[in-house]
C-alpha cells in the first residue's frame, strides 16, 4: 500500500513541470526556473505552460493582447463583488466568482479544446481584476479600471493600490508569479484534475482548485508566515522566538516541503528579492528578520526555507495586504491550473483511486428494536 496521502504515487504524466526535490530544481517544460525567473516574463510562461513551448515575438504579442482583451469581469460578477467584498474572505470570494465566471462565459459550455484554451486565458486574465476590485470595495474605494497598456503584474498592482507602479515593483511580482506559475502535482492541482477527469467543466475544476488552495494546509503559508514576522518585530527577537516555538513543539511557517530535501529553487529569488525591496524603500527590517528566522531554523531543525517564507516579505514591500497573499498565489497558479485541466481533457482517464479498508468486518445486523444503548 501506498504512504498515507499518496506520497510517491504517480497520479498523472505530465509535460508541464517537473521536480528533482533531492537536488532542488524545478522546471516547466524542460526550461530550468532560474532561467525563467532571470529572463522570463509571466505572459511568457503562460504561453509556455499552455502551449509547451517558448512564444516567438509575434505568438505573444498574440497572447498580450488577448488576455488585455479578457480582463474586464462581467456585469454579473461587478454587481456580485459588493456583496462578496463585505461577507466574504478573498479565497472565499475567489471560490465564489471563478464559480459563478461561469454563467456568463463567452464560450458557454462548449468543451472542444479551441473554447477550454480560450476559457484558460479568459481566466488567467480576469484573475487580477477580481482581487484589485475585491479589495477596493472592502477598503470602501472605487475599483480601478484594467490599464491596457500595462503587462499583467503591473496592471494588478495599478488596479490594487491605484497608481501605477514603478518597473522594479512591477519586475518583482512578476519574477514571483514566475515562481509561482505550476508546482507539479500539488493538492490544487492534483484537485482540478480529478474533478477534469470526469469531463465537468473547466470552471468547475478551477473552483475546486481554489477550494483546496483555501487550506491552510496547502495555500496561506505566505500569510502565516508574515503575522509570524510581525510577532517576532525586531530581529533580535527571532532567535528566541524561533526556539520558545520549536520547545513548544510549534511549527515554523515557510520551512520544510513535501518534496524539496535541499533549498526551494523559489527561495533563492525570493530572498534576494526580499533584500533587493528592503534596501530600496531603506527598510530591510523584514527582510533582516526573515533571514535570522531562517538561520536560527536551519542550526535547530536542518530545514530550508520554502517559497512561501521569502514571498511573505516581498509582498509586503509591495504594499500588498497579508491575507491577499494566498488569493496571488491563485493568481499565478491559474497558469499552470488551466494547463493541466487542458491535459488532463487531451489524454483522459477517470482518476478513480482505491482505498484500504480499515474498519470491522462480518458483523450481524440487528433489528433496531433489538438493539441495546451502548
Amino acid at each position: 500500500m501506498p504512504d498515507k496521502g499518496l506520497e510517491e504515487v504517480v497520479a498523472a504524466q505530465t509535460k508541464l513541470s517537473d521536480i528533482d526535490g533531492k537536488l532542488g530544481r524545478l522546471s516547466y517544460v524542460g526550461y530550468d526556473i532560474h532561467d525563467l525567473a532571470t529572463d522570463s516574463t509571466f505572459e511568457e510562461v503562460v504561453y509556455l505552460l499552455q502551449n509547451l513551448a517558448l512564444p516567438t515575438p509575434d505568438q505573444l504579442d498574440e497572447l498580450n493582447e488577448q488576455l488585455v482583451s479578457e480582463r474586464d469581469i462581467s456585469g454579473f460578477l461587478s454587481d456580485l463583488m459588493p456583496t462578496l467584498a463585505k461577507q466574504t474572505s478573498p479565497m472565499s470570494m475567489l471560490r465564489t466568482s471563478i464559480s459563478a465566471a461561469s454563467a456568463y462565459d463567452p464560450d458557454g459550455w462548449d468543451q472542444s479544446a479551441e473554447a477550454n484554451y480560450r476559457k484558460a486565458v479568459r481566466l488567467i486574465a480576469i484573475m487580477p481584476t477580481l482581487i484589485a476590485s475585491y479589495h477596493r470595495q472592502r477598503s470602501g474605494e472605487d475599483p480601478v479600471p484594467p490599464n491596457p497598456k500595462l503587462p499583467h503584474a503591473a496592471n494588478f498592482l495599478n488596479m490594487l493600490l491605484g497608481e501605477e507602479p514603478d518597473q522594479e515593483a512591477a519586475q518583482a511580482l512578476d519574477t514571483t508569479l514566475v515562481l509561482y506559475a505550476d508546482h507539479t502535482m500539488n493538492a490544487s492541482t492534483f484537485t482540478a484534475r480529478v474533478i477534469a477527469s470526469t469531463l465537468s467543466d473547466m470552471h468547475s475544476a478551477i473552483t475546486g482548485a481554489i477550494a483546496a488552495l483555501k487550506g491552510p494546509l496547502h495555500g496561506g503559508a505566505n500569510e502565516e508566515a508574515f503575522k509570524m514576522l510581525e510577532e517576532i518585530g525586531d530581529v533580535d527577537r527571532a532567535e528566541a522566538y524561533v526556539k520558545e516555538r520549536l520547545a513548544k513543539k510549534q511549527k515554523i511557517m515557510g520551512f520544510g516541503h513535501r518534496v524539496y530535501k535541499t533549498e526551494d529553487p523559489r527561495a533563492t529569488h525570493l530572498r534576494r528579492l526580499s533584500q533587493e525591496l528592503g534596501e530600496r524603500a531603506a527598510d530591510t527590517r523584514w527582510y533582516e528578520i526573515s533571514a535570522r528566522v531562517e538561520k536560527v531554523v536551519m542550526e535547530e531543525k536542518g530545514l530550508y526555507p520554502n517559497v512561501d517564507f521569502y514571498a511573505a516579505s516581498v509582498y509586503h514591500a509591495l504594499s500588498v495586504p497579508t491575507d491577499l497573499m494566498t488569493p496571488i498565489f491563485a493568481l499565478a497558479r491559474m497558469a499552470g491550473w488551466t494547463a493541466h485541466v487542458r491535459a488532463q481533457y487531451a489524454d483522459n482517464r477517470l482518476i478513480r483511486p482505491e482505498s484500504e479498508y480499515i474498519g470491522p468486518r462480518d458483523q450481524h445486523y440487528v433489528p433496531i428494536e433489538e438493539r441495546e444503548e451502548s
